[in-house]
């Protein structure tokens, strides 16, 4: 029987966690690091109220990844967790996921670097997760919460999306949304059904032939077809599960761009501004892969600058410069190593920049 929804106060990690018990997570595989640590901690305290789940601590990351894998590819719904370090040392399982095209749900609560760095919130981690941090040509599936509510919400959505494509999703989220505490209305246990699918290695061979999962083909024309076969579905997604908020964009003659954290700190700043006369707006990407490349180049035909604001050195702002296309200035505005910008420092950089564009005319 499907469960009604609950209002719970909760940290983003925890949320995760529950979450994936109601989603119908089948198996967790993972290990402890900083600042995501209470995910595993929380799902090993619950579960025993869902003996249905599997939940272990893997000697490493490396085998909990390799883990995830033999159970995606016996058709279980699975998720694995980490921060900064250890999603580096997963990076060759995700490859062979993506190329296997199994599907798994991946949560890297993203903490400073490089190295070990802090254990701080930053979004340092945009480049490994949106253009493949492994070997060969391949993407993830990227949903980027703002929100405690959202850190469960994208849990449910990064299943469906998994399952939907046959490809590994990630909740790309930080450090100080997967510790601050909100208002979470959980979904409902039992409300994401489960696929049928037929591709997984479920010893059942009496109907059909046996299922092969492998991402080893030796022959390059082979291995051409798998590619492009990958890059087909790569061109669907693109098409059809781009996600994206606007505030205030329609007049807005700045318009601030960002993701996850910074962006609730970029709506502030959004309103600091209008109250002191300046037209801004702001675009938040939620899905970074596929891109909001459209919306943004919509935009940026009728805005005279665009200032992108992220915990790093400038990584998402490439791709905004690549959806701008030269249309307007693209400036940006960074933090890096685990400090996060203040709606009013955000809003010294909006103010240069009205300033500058003001002069020109």
């Amino acid at each position: 029987m499907e469960e009604k929804a609950e209002v719970r106060l909760m940290k983003g990690n925890e949320a995760l966690a529950e979450a994936a018990f109601r989603a119908g997570m089948h198996a967790y595989f993972g290990y402890p690091i900083t600042p995501q640590s209470e995910v595993i901690e929380y799902l090993m305290a619950e579960q025993p109220s869902h003996p249905e789940c599997v939940i272990l601590q893997a000697e490493s990351e490396l085998a909990a990844i390799n883990m995830i894998y033999g159970a995606s590819g016996a058709g279980a719904r699975v998720m694995i967790t980490s921060s900064g370090p250890g999603i580096s040392l997963m990076q060759e399982g995700i490859s062979y996921m993506s190329s296997a095209q199994l599907p798994c749900l991946i949560a890297n609560i993203q903490r400073g670097g490089p190295g070990l760095g802090t254990i701080q919130p930053s979004q340092g981690d945009y480049f490994q997760a949106v253009k493949g941090g492994g070997h060969g040509d391949y993407h993830l599936i990227v949903l980027a919460p703002a929100s405690v509510q959202e850190m469960a919400d994208f849990v449910f959505e990064g299943f469906r999306l998994a399952e939907k494509y046959r490809n590994p999703a990630m909740i790309l989220t930080d450090g100080a949304l997967g510790q601050m505490m909100e208002k979470v209305v959980l979904p409902p246990k039992g409300s994401l059904p489960y696929p049928e699918k037929p591709w997984a290695t479920t010893g059942k061979t009496k109907d059909r032939e046996r299922n092969i999962i492998t991402s080893l083909f030796i022959q390059p024309e082979k291995m051409e077809q798998i590619n492009l076969g990958l890059q087909a579905k790569y061109r669907q997604i693109e098409k059809e599960e781009v996600r994206y908020e606007t505030i205030a964009v329609d007049d807005a003659e700045i318009l601030l761009v960002a993701f996850g954290l910074t962006s609730r700190i970029c709506q502030k700043t959004q309103q600091l501004a209008r109250e002191r006369g300046m037209r801004v707006g702001l675009l938040r990407p939620i899905t970074l892969y596929p891109f909001p490349v459209e919306p943004i180049a919509a935009l940026a035909a009728k805005v005279d600058a665009v200032l992108v604001v992220e915990m790093n050195a400038g990584q998402m702002v490439e791709d905004v410069r690549l959806a701008v296309e030269g249309k307007c200035p693209v400036q940006f505005k960074g933090r890096m190593g685990g400090m996060i910008p203040s709606p009013e420092e955000v809003l010294q950089a909006v103010e240069t920049i009205a300033e500058k564009q003001h002069a020109e005319l």
